[in-house]
């Protein structure tokens, strides 16, 4: 029989992996780390944070289990241990906004004015059988090929004012970014409409579309209009 000493190591062992994500440098590298595998160099690079405190960071997630690493030549490269994380990292995501005042408004300052359409993955998928879209991809190129929406182009935010021709007058144009909560999707939408295209935003990002278990596609490819395959989303 178990007794006060067994039941505590358990939920020690639960709240090991609640103080690895009970910062919020370390929930950015988790968002970063949903996109693909990174280097510490390169999520250093990408998060504008000290090498050595991206290391710190990334051994506490090691520790609780949260990252995995592989070794490639002499540099390790870090990714997800699962999808339960990024659907941990989501769901975290979502309780703070229903429930934490200060989350939702911490959100909307950082994304700005609601002067953004939105689409949700599911209007987007209709829309893809019976209308002419062009859906963008406005990561950094790097994430893109790491996976992507099955059919999205990559067109990074700091490269779409000089790729406005590439993208069809009668088309309309759905952005995406790494998650719901990136502003990339949002200042991507903000330039085209002033640019004159129908633009709109999907609620989602690679992050969500990941967690939804639809298909995610790796490596280049060109302007395609369409995702290929069904999807349940």
């Amino acid at each position: 029989m178990t007794g006060p000493a067994e039941r505590e190591a358990l939920y020690d062992a639960f709240a090991h992996v609640g103080k690895a994500l009970s910062n919020g440098k370390r929930l950015e590298l988790l968002e970063l780390l949903a996109q693909g595998e990174r280097s510490v160099e390169a999520l250093a690079h990408a998060a504008d944070i000290r090498l050595t405190s991206v290391s710190a960071h990334l051994q506490i997630l090691k520790q609780a289990g949260v990252v995995t690493t592989r070794r490639e030549g002499a540099r390790i490269h870090y990714g997800l241990a699962g999808d339960d994380i990024a659907t941990l990292f989501g769901l975290l995501q979502q309780v703070a906004r229903a429930h934490l005042a200060d989350a939702e408004h911490a959100r909307a300052a950082y994304l700005g004015p609601t002067d953004t359409v939105p689409l949700t993955r599911r209007q987007l998928l209709d829309r893809m059988t019976s209308t002419n879209v062009r859906v963008i991809d406005v990561r950094p190129t790097q994430e893109y090929t790491a996976g992507h929406i099955p059919g999205a182009c990559s067109v990074p935010l700091d490269e779409l004012a000089c790729r406005l021709d590439e993208l069809p007058d009668d088309a309309e144009v759905v952005a995406y970014g790494r998650s719901a909560n990136c502003v990339l999707a949002h200042d991507a939408v903000r330039l085209l409409t002033a640019r004159g295209h129908r633009a709109l935003r999907l609620t989602d990002g690679i992050l969500e579309w990941r967690v939804a278990r639809l298909p995610i596609e790796p490596g280049l490819n060109g302007a395609a209009t369409r995702p290929t395959g069904g999807y349940d989303g």
